[in-house]
Formats: C-alpha cells, sequence, structure tokens
C-alpha cells in the first residue's frame, strides 16, 4: 500500500506542475522539470522493487 502511495502521490505532484506551467504560466525551467523528472522517476522506481506479498 506504501508504494501505490508513493506512486500516487509522485503523479500527482507532477501533475501539479504541469498544470502550474501550462495554466499559470509558470516558468518551465530545467531545474524545476529535471525535479520533477526525478520524483516521478523515484516513484516507479519503487515500484518493480517491492517484493509481492
Amino acid at each position: 500500500m506504501g508504494t501505490g502511495y508513493t506512486v500516487w502521490t509522485g503523479v500527482g505532484a507532477a501533475r501539479t506542475v504541469l498544470l502550474g506551467i501550462v495554466l499559470f504560466d509558470e516558468p518551465a525551467t530545467v531545474a524545476r522539470l529535471t525535479c520533477v523528472a526525478l520524483i516521478v522517476a523515484g516513484a516507479v522506481g519503487l515500484q518493480p522493487t517491492t517484493p509481492l506479498g
């Protein structure tokens, strides 16, 4: 359950940032997009390393 929560939190954070960029003209800097990519990569990376129980 913790992995699922982490994945959905990461996806939600990424969507929030992207909506801010699209809807509110927030700057889409390389640093910001890199950080979002790292959040998503970390959340997705947890999925295959979690043992099935």
